[in-house]
C-alpha cells in the first residue's frame, strides 16, 4: 500500500476543455486503468501509489471493470491524506459500444458515477463509433452483436449528460477525420477531446492537424505500445531510434515517447504499476527533444499497432478497417 502522506506537490500542464463547463482543465498526463490481466486489489493499490507520487488525472471505463477499485482508491485517498478532496483529480470514463443508445446513455454514466461512488466525472467518452445490442458487456464485441451508431441521437444523450451536470465535459474515442466532421455538423457541444493510439509508431498526423484546427484535445492512448498486455506490442519500447535518442539525453525510451507526445501538444494516458516507473513517467516537463531527435522519429515507419480486426466484421456495419477508420489506416 502506498505510505501516508509525504505527496509531492507538481506542477503538470494542464490543456482546456473547449466545451468544459465550469472552466475545467485537463492534465496532460493521465493513468490509465486498463489492467491486463485484472486483479482488483493490485488495481486498487497502484491507483493509490499514483495518486501518491502526483497522478491527478485517471482514465477509466466500464469494459475494463476499472471503475469500481478507482473508486475505492479515491475514497482512501482522501482518508489518508493524499488529496482533500475529489475535486483535486481529473475523472475520465466511457460509453461502452452496448450502451451507445439514445435510452441507454444516462443510465451508464449514473452507473458509472455509482461504481466510482462519485457525483460527477470531468469527462465522458463514446468509447468506440460502434454500438451494440445491449446486454452483456464484451470485448471484442461479438460480430453478431456490431451495430451502426445513431451518432445524433446519442451524441443528443451525451450532451443531456453534461447539462444534467453529470459530467464537465464529453468527447469520443476511436473517431476519424471523418466521423468527427459528423459529430461537428449537428452538435450544439463539441466534443472537447478525441482519445485514439498515438505513439512514434504511429503518429496520426492528418487527424492531429485536423482536431487542432477544430480545437479538440487529442489524447493519445498506448503511447507505449502497451507492452506486456495481450493487445499490446513491444515495438515501440524496442525501437532502435527511440533508444537512441533516450541515450543521448539520459531519459528511458518511456520518458522520450511521453515527451514527444507532449511536444506535439497531446496529451496522454499511460499505465505502469511499478512506483518507479510511475514517477519517472512524470519527469518529462523539464527538458526537450532536438530538431534532430524530432527529424529521427518523424522518420519513423508508421503503422497501426493495436489489432482492431475484431472490431470489424463481414455482416456488421464495419467490414473492413478501412471503413471503420474511413480509409485512415
Amino acid at each position: 500500500m502506498a505510505d501516508v502522506p509525504q505527496v509531492p506537490t507538481l506542477s503538470i500542464p494542464e490543456v482546456k476543455l473547449s466545451s468544459s463547463s465550469g472552466g475545467r482543465n485537463m492534465p496532460v498526463i493521465g493513468m490509465g486503468t486498463a489492467a491486463d490481466p485484472f486483479y482488483e486489489t493490485a488495481l486498487k493499490e497502484a491507483i493509490l501509489e499514483a495518486i501518491s507520487v502526483g497522478y491527478r488525472h485517471f482514465d477509466a471505463v466500464s469494459l475494463y471493470k476499472s471503475e469500481k477499485p478507482l473508486g475505492e482508491a479515491i475514497a482512501e485517498a482522501i482518508k489518508f491524506g493524499f488529496i482533500a478532496s475529489r475535486d483535486e483529480l481529473f475523472i475520465t470514463s466511457k460509453l461502452w459500444c452496448t450502451d451507445a443508445h439514445p435510452d441507454l446513455v444516462l443510465p451508464a454514466l449514473k452507473n458509472s458515477l455509482r461504481m466510482l461512488q462519485l457525483e460527477y466525472l470531468d469527462l465522458y467518452l463514446i468509447h468506440w463509433p460502434l454500438s451494440a445490442k445491449p446486454g452483456k458487456i464484451e470485448f471484442p464485441v461479438p460480430k453478431d452483436e456490431q451495430l451502426a451508431m445513431d451518432f445524433n441521437s446519442v451524441w443528443a444523450a451525451m450532451e443531456d449528460c453534461l447539462r444534467f451536470g453529470l459530467t464537465k465535459s464529453i468527447g469520443v474515442g476511436n473517431f476519424s477525420c471523418k466521423k468527427l466532421e459528423n459529430i461537428l455538423s449537428f452538435a450544439t457541444i463539441p466534443p472537447s477531446v478525441n482519445q485514439v493510439e498515438i505513439s512514434p509508431l504511429w503518429q496520426q498526423q492528418k487527424l492531429r492537424e485536423f482536431c487542432k484546427s477544430k480545437n479538440i484535445v487529442l489524447t493519445a492512448y498506448s503511447p507505449l505500445g502497451a507492452k506486456g498486455t495481450r493487445r499490446g506490442t513491444n515495438e515501440v519500447m524496442d525501437n532502435e531510434t527511440l533508444k537512441e535518442i533516450a541515450n543521448a539525453h539520459n531519459k528511458t525510451i518511456a520518458q522520450v515517447c511521453l515527451r514527444w507526445a507532449f511536444e506535439q501538444g497531446l496529451s496522454f494516458v499511460v499505465k505502469s504499476f511499478n512506483k518507479e516507473r510511475m514517477r519517472e513517467n512524470l519527469q518529462i516537463f523539464d527538458w526537450g527533444l532536438s530538431l534532430d531527435d524530432h527529424k529521427k522519429i518523424n522518420e519513423i515507419k508508421q503503422r497501426r499497432l493495436l489489432p482492431k480486426l475484431a472490431m470489424v466484421s463481414p455482416n456488421g456495419p464495419f467490414k473492413s478497417l478501412e471503413e471503420l477508420w474511413d480509409g485512415e489506416i
